[in-house]
């Protein structure tokens, strides 16, 4: 089956990639194409990005958390109906999990799509020796197809056409246009990375990407290399079906959503609703209470940020709280475990008092960084499903936790090389709590398991009534 795609490359972090990956979307667009965005690895900024630019939800594949099967399934399902799709990779072209395979790295995603490679080079201080670089990339694998060269932050015609000539008659590979060095054009990032799409005042930065690309960047050339992808293997993930939704009565879940709690992973809410789920958003920093839900569900985001807001709003607190007391069931990652514990305390070291389900606080540190894929294993059956079950995911956050008293957890961390990462998902009454972002497609039963445990507990209270 083929689906015309490019994964958007880099030589290096920082060279450019989702500059060049909004630009394209908002051009295509534009043009009235229906583009797919995708973003490999576990990266939760980009693809709110990518969303605003394209008008479609990004989709997240992984080879770590994922794997080859997971990863041509989700991208054939979100890519069906698209004319194209952009695959914005992650760092440089060939880093991963690995210092000396290709786990996890965007090479290994463009292997497992079968897709070709345009790859991005910052050229700001380049001239012939962009054609060693672009050399060297693209004979490092000589399996990969590095299919085309795209050029950013030059500030003239004259450079580009030089390091055009320069990349083309050492390589033979086509340079198919850059991007104009802008600062208007930036978008501000802060400790996790950029700033959300939320945060942001509209869509006219990618408007002008768009129009940006438009003029330095051969738009068709570029549709000829994605039109131009090979056939891929069609796989069958075991993801539930869509007819696998139980029959019996909705779980309603609400899931927090708004700029302090905006990090979930699509399949996950995809699942959850296949599993009988009913999403209905609330927002922490604005609503005065919980709408009627069975499963809470408290994604990451920033509440570090915008602590004094949630503190702010005691009602909300306390009907978080309330629903915990009472047997809810609430699932909890990163910044929804932050919130959930008695106290937060920022960067400057101010004291902020949160939900105080989990007795502890979490305090921020600029100096003491947590990254890093996992894998955790259900040490203790319950919500999350059997022991035994694994289910992986990745961390990363600038917090620490401190207990104010006993904390019991349902898992065992791992990392990708199989190092001992402690414990995790804190486990008070129906509550889990965890520092990891578990992606739910690494082990659908999870959703499920969820649901169920909801539904049984809205049953039970329902009896007592």
């Amino acid at each position: 089956m083929s689906h015309p795609r490019l994964v958007i490359a880099g030589t290096h972090s920082g060279v450019g990639k989702t500059t060049v990956t909004l630009a394209l979307l908002s051009a295509f667009r534009a043009q009235g194409r229906t583009v797919q965005p995708f973003k490999v690895g576990p990266d939760f900024l980009d693809p709110g990005h990518h969303q605003l630019a394209s008008g479609r939800e990004s989709r997240n594949l992984d080879g770590w958390m994922l794997g080859a099967v997971l990863n041509r399934t989700i991208f054939q399902e979100a890519a069906h109906e698209a004319d194209l799709s952009i695959i914005e990779g992650m760092m440089g072209l060939f880093d991963g999990s690995s210092p000396v395979k290709e786990t996890g790295s965007t090479a290994e995603l463009a292997h497992q799509l079968n897709a070709p490679i345009l790859l991005v080079v910052d050229g700001s201080a380049m001239a012939r020796s962009a054609a060693a670089m672009v050399y060297g990339y693209a004979n490092f694998d000589s399996s990969l197809n590095v299919a085309g060269v795209i050029f950013n932050r030059l500030h003239s015609e004259g450079h580009y056409l030089l390091l055009k000539e320069a990349v083309e008659k050492e390589t033979r590979i086509p340079v198919v246009g850059y991007l104009r060095a802008d600062s208007d054009v930036t978008i501000p990032d802060r400790h996790l990375g950029l700033r959300t799409a939320l945060e942001g005042s509209g869509t006219e930065l990618y408007a002008k990407l768009g129009q940006l690309a438009s003029a330095t960047i051969d738009l068709v050339r570029v549709e000829q290399l994605a039109q131009a992808s090979s056939d891929m293997l069609v796989a069958n993930s075991g993801i539930p079906a869509e007819d696998s939704r139980p029959l019996t009565r909705s779980v309603r879940v609400g899931v927090a959503f708004d700029p302090a709690f905006c990090f979930y992973y699509p399949e996950n809410l995809q699942l959850l609703e296949k599993a009988g789920g009913e999403l209905v958003r609330f927002s922490p920093m604005k609503d005065s209470s919980l709408p009627d839900v069975d499963l809470v569900y408290l994604g990451g985001g920033y509440p570090e940020i915008y602590a004094e807001v949630l503190q702010r709003n005691s009602a909300m607190r306390q009907s978080i709280q309330a629903f915990a007391a009472r047997g809810g069931v609430a699932y909890a990652e990163c910044g929804g475990l932050m919130y959930l514990a008695k106290t937060l305390r920022d960067f400057n070291g101010t004291e902020y008092d949160m939900v105080g389900v989990i007795p502890a606080e979490t305090a921020m540190s600029r100096t003491t960084m947590t990254l890093g894929y996992r894998e955790l294993t259900v040490t203790h059956p319950g919500l999350l499903g059997d022991q035994g079950v694994r289910i992986r995911g990745h961390e990363f956050h600038y917090s620490t936790l401190h207990p104010k008293g006993d904390l019991e957890y349902l898992g065992h961390l791992t990392d990708a090389q199989g190092r001992d990462r402690g414990g995790d998902g804190i486990t008070i009454g129906n509550v889990i709590a965890l520092y990891t972002h578990l992606h739910f497609s690494s082990h659908p039963h999870v959703p499920l398991a969820l649901v169920e445990a909801a539904r049984g507990e809205a049953a039970m209270r329902r009896n007592r009534r």
